[in-house]
């Protein structure tokens, strides 16, 4: 008999792992016993060579669906003694203690790897079951499986058991423990099994935390369910926190969300109950549609139908835009919901707008009172929060622009294992950490904005829950240069002995690098709105050379010009567009090119009079300030509403002209050609100059030419491409040539490569040139993935220390300067 001791470590716990295991070994005629661990599962095989050699075979072939088996080890196991008798069967044993590890990785940094899963979308059985009358389970919104249901949002601690998770207070009725305990139940061993005679059930609340009339169970959601109807906003408790749910169709229950959440223009996500309904308003691609069905769910921005999808949905869900966010339900709750109102609810986030996410029924009732007409809450708590992700298809491949619910917390592997335990605090917006062990990085749940207490100690909680998880202190902590950050100054109170600043776009280089398993040297091309540059100016629109060692050289950035007023003109766009015009006309802007700036004469002045004058403005070389204050001169625009907003507006004037022509070509029988293509445009003239020894790209003579399109009548939609085409122009032909004499891939990084024109037309116009390119998919381009370049770059560092024997307290991620050639 032969013997093996078998370490699975991955996604494999709370995805049917062990039932399937035991199945696999009762099938192989294999003895032994599997158990959870906190690094994964540890299998005793015991079987006949070929017994076993076939059972090895089959597990690393053919894992459960949600699994992902990253690493196996093996020990041989001795024969049993003579005196004891062989095993005869095979069993799931009890797991083993939170801080057991085998010899390896984990071992040797006292980590676990992290195996819970995130959470997983309801399965088709479990909704059958759900709309079946004749199903112990009809109508049950907390119904789940092995195949299906929440993981990471109920989980306590690991390894991953019903005691450590939010369902441990609901004892299993008998039949849902015959499930639990069969081997044959595709519910063997679903630590979330419930059904209604033992488990969560809902209770409707009045805004001040009042059960409304007795209203529980179906009663609670047939209540919920009829106030949507009537056009009120309910705040529904889902599965990583709540979501304010209105009318997708009523401008006016749209008008009063938005007024309570103050959120005036931002769009709204849109869930509609399957893929028909998705046609119906949108025009999803066979990408978009995958997207939408994967396990993960993910809101995803989809065409809008200019027809009748328009007219079924509230102008006041996304006013003014041709994509729309849709996301298919991924609870039972949610299905039943909309099963109930019988149209597509507006389901966005629990929050005010700038706080975090509720996520418990205490926070609702505080945060949500005052905009929610009811709540519809439950009584499984949510251990962590974890608000929906969001992605996009970008030249026909997924892109995901925040990774959060359904990905979280998957790891991904790092090109090169870590020196250390590694915190990366990320950004201030759209903040998202990193904890990297060994060769995985796991990057935290979407946190939001760090403008407040409330977000910072939900920041703060949800990085002390992931350390618990993985079992690991940190010993560096990575943070961004910018001292005003609340991620910075939470890196500067942390206890960690070793703290690395790391600059911003640097970080952004080596985040789209460690995505694709690369360690350098490449090329970055580096486009957002602002980060902490090294020269006094606020980068944004960089080139750099990124490699191995850990540093970074300028190879070429972009003219630096004055923003008056600082983070003020970020919201009030109008400044940056006099801005620019300012600089390109050398401080002397004709009242021509003046007037298409949208303020008033007197507060104009005000700001040419401060630009002319000896008061300092913070410079600023970042192509989202470039965008919003074209995007103000071409749109007739004074105030963005939200960050981001006039930026994004430049580039869906190109997305309603490529709709338009799709609809032209649809009309004409398919024969109008470029169907459904962004238009084709030369670009702007443009130069590159020297300073500083480095070499710039100067678009004044971009903004004086544009000016005189705009003055000479040509259309928003012809200037926005004409300028897009001069970004990936310039970028291009910048990048390319250092790539081309370095030989070197060239990644692309930054906020501004979620602009799916400017990201698939420098994509194309690099390769076309023979460059090897790389681009975000499965990490968000923008700040949302920076807190994994941090970590690559702290490791780095901390490695590059230890390899000169050098011992110091503070470091920072090295520049080195390059002259213009």
């Amino acid at each position: 008999m032969t013997g093996r001791r078998i370490h699975v470590e991955g996604i494999v716990q709370g995805v049917g792992f062990r039932p399937w295991i035991y199945r696999l070994a009762r099938e192989e005629g294999i003895a032994g016993e599997v158990r959870n661990g906190g690094s994964g599962v540890t299998i005793d095989a015991y079987g006949s060579d070929a017994a076993v050699t076939t059972f090895l075979r089959r597990l690393r072939e053919s894992p459960p669906p949600a699994a992902a088996i990253r690493s196996l080890a093996f020990e041989e196991l001795d024969d049993p003694d003579p005196g004891e008798p062989a095993p005869e069967r095979f069993h799931i044993g009890a797991s083993e203690p939170a801080g057991a590890t085998h010899a390896g990785a984990a071992a040797e940094t006292g980590a676990r790897k992290l195996s819970i899963p995130a959470d997983l979308a309801t399965c088709d059985r479990c909704l059958e079951e759900v709309f079946d009358p004749a199903n112990r389970r009809f109508r049950y919104p907390f119904t789940n499986c092995t195949d299906c249901g929440p993981r990471y949002t109920i989980a306590l601690g690991v390894p991953y058991d019903r005691p450590a998770t939010t369902m441990a207070p609901f004892p299993m009725c008998d039949a849902c423990r015959r499930e639990y305990e069969d081997p044959e139940d595709r519910r063997f061993h679903a630590q979330p099994n419930a059904c209604p005679e033992c488990g969560p059930r809902l209770t409707l609340l009045t805004p001040d935390g009042h059960p409304l009339d007795g209203r529980t169970g179906d009663g609670a959601l047939a209540g919920a369910a009829d106030a949507l109807r009537r056009g009120r906003v309910v705040a529904v408790h889902g599965l990583g926190g709540f979501h304010l749910a209105c009318l997708a169709s009523s401008n006016r229950a749209v008008r009063r969300l938005r007024r309570r959440k103050r959120r005036p223009a931002k769009p709204l996500a849109v869930m509609v109950p399957d893929l028909a309904a998705a046609r119906r308003l949108a025009r999803p691609g066979p990408a978009e549609e995958a997207l939408l069905a994967a396990v993960e769910r993910p809101i995803v921005l989809v065409p809008l139908r200019t027809g009748d999808g328009r007219r079924r949905l509230a102008e006041e869900v996304a006013p003014g835009n041709p994509l729309v966010g849709l996301l298919l339900p991924y609870t039972p709750l949610h299905h039943l919901l909309l099963d109930a109102v019988g149209e597509p609810l507006v389901m966005t986030s629990g929050n005010r707008s700038g706080e975090p996410i509720a996520h418990r029924v205490d926070q609702a009732v505080e945060r949500l009172g005052g905009i929610a007409d009811l709540l519809l809450v439950h009584d499984r708590e949510i251990a962590g929060f974890c608000d929906d992700s969001v992605a996009r298809v970008v030249d026909g491949a997924p892109l995901v622009m925040r990774r959060s619910r359904g990905w979280v917390p998957r790891p991904l592997e790092l090109p090169e294992p870590l020196p250390a335990p590694v915190l990366a605090t990320g950004g201030d917006l759209k903040n998202t950490f990193c904890l990297g062990v060994g060769d995985r990085a796991y990057l935290g749940p979407h946190v939001g904005d760090l403008e407040d207490l409330a977000t910072l100690e939900a920041y703060e909680e949800a990085v002390e829950r992931m350390v618990r998880f993985v079992g690991v202190e940190p010993e560096v902590v990575a943070h961004d240069l910018n001292p005003s950050y609340g991620s910075t100054r939470f890196a500067a109170a942390h206890p960690a002995p070793v703290k690395v600043g790391v600059q911003h776009h640097h970080a952004h280089l080596l985040s789209c690098l460690a995505e694709h398993g690369r360690r350098g040297p490449a090329v970055g091309v580096v486009l957002d709105g602002t980060g902490y540059g090294t020269d006094g100016t606020a980068w944004g629109a960089e080139v750099l050379l990124g490699d191995p060692s850990g540093g970074y050289r300028r190879l070429a950035t972009t003219r630096a010009f004055p923003l008056p007023g600082g983070e003020t003109a970020i919201r009030q766009v109008w400044r940056t567009a006099t801005a620019l015009l300012w600089d390109a006309f050398e401080g002397h802007p004709t009242t021509a090119a003046l007037s298409l700036v949208r303020a008033p004469l007197a507060l104009r002045g005000q700001v040419l009079r401060l630009l002319a004058s000896d008061l300092p403005s913070p410079r600023v070389r970042g192509a989202g300030r470039y965008f919003d204050g074209v995007g103000a001169l071409v749109l007739d625009v004074s105030d963005a509403r939200f960050e981001g907003e006039v930026a994004t507006a430049l580039n869906l004037e190109l997305t309603n002209l490529a709709l338009t022509n799709l609809a032209l070509t649809r009309a004409d029988g398919g024969r109008r050609r470029g169907a459904g293509a962004m238009p084709e445009a030369a670009s702007y003239p443009w130069t590159v100059i020297c300073e500083g020894g480095l070499p710039t790209l100067d678009l004044r003579p971009t903004v004086r030419a544009l000016v005189d399109d705009r003055l000479g009548g040509a259309r928003p939609a012809a200037v926005a491409a004409r300028f897009h085409q001069t970004w990936i122009q310039a970028m291009a032909e910048i990048a390319g040539a250092e790539a081309r004499r370095h030989r070197l891939p060239v990644a692309l990084s930054g906020g501004c490569l979620q602009n799916d024109v400017l990201s698939r037309g420098l994509a194309r116009r690099l390769a076309d040139d023979g460059v090897e390119v790389l681009s975000h998919r499965q990490v968000p381009p923008g700040d949302g993935g920076l807190a994994l370049g941090q970590v690559v770059a702290a490791g780095q560092v901390v490695r590059n220390r230890s390899a000169r024997n050098r011992s110091t307290e503070d470091h920072t991620a090295t520049e080195r300067s390059t002259a213009c050639v």
